[in-house]
């Protein structure tokens, strides 16, 4: 840098200190989301409309994404057979009862799997969450998880904003912070 001249060297050292004095927030584009910061593991995924899909419940009860127009929507595919799928399951069903009285749903999707398995598996954890069958795959195949355990956020109008893949300890206060932050956020309302 030292054969650069004086007025270059003094820009670039302005510049340098203006860096450090008022950072620039799109450098943190990919933790923040307008004042919401990303916890670890949730990038935004704003891919638009939610692809709407009807399953039954494990009670054999039918169900649409669509009903869920205003609310959060924090949909959920997993396996009994995935490993961080069980090991995180107990922090979804803590996190489905400290925001139970909020405008947000827990909707998990079981991928592939007969509805023994899956009552076995939700017995053994003491979850209580809304299971959908996905019996054929149909729905995993067409929302593309990208592994299990995924997740998407969809907003109350119905648009997916979010994803989170792979396992998660979703009652950690930087978790529940953020899903409040977005009940909260009355853009989406």
């Amino acid at each position: 840098m030292t054969n650069l001249p004086a007025r270059m060297r003094r820009f670039f050292f302005i510049l340098t200190i203006c860096l450090f004095i008022f950072p620039d927030d799109s450098i943190y584009a990919s933790e923040k989301t307008g004042d919401i910061k990303l916890p670890f593991g949730i990038r935004d995924y704003d891919i638009g409309a939610a692809a709407n899909f009807s399953l039954k419940d494990i009670d054999g009860d039918s169900f649409e994404l669509k009903s869920t127009k205003g609310h959060w929507v924090f949909l959920h595919f997993w396996a009994s057979w995935c490993g961080p799928c069980r090991k995180e399951m107990p922090a979804i069903q803590l996190l489905a009862d400290i925001l139970q009285d909020e405008s947000f749903e827990i909707i998990m999707i079981n991928t592939a799997e007969d509805e023994n398995t899956v009552f076995t598996f939700l017995a053994e954890t003491n979850v209580e969450l809304k299971c959908l069958m996905d019996a054929d795959g149909q729905v995993t195949e067409a929302w593309k998880p990208r592994g299990l355990p995924t997740t998407f956020i969809i907003n109350p109008q119905g648009e997916v904003k979010y994803q989170a893949i792979g396992g998660r300890e979703w009652n950690r206060p930087e978790y529940v912070n953020f899903l409040r932050q977005l009940i909260a956020d009355k853009r989406y309302y």
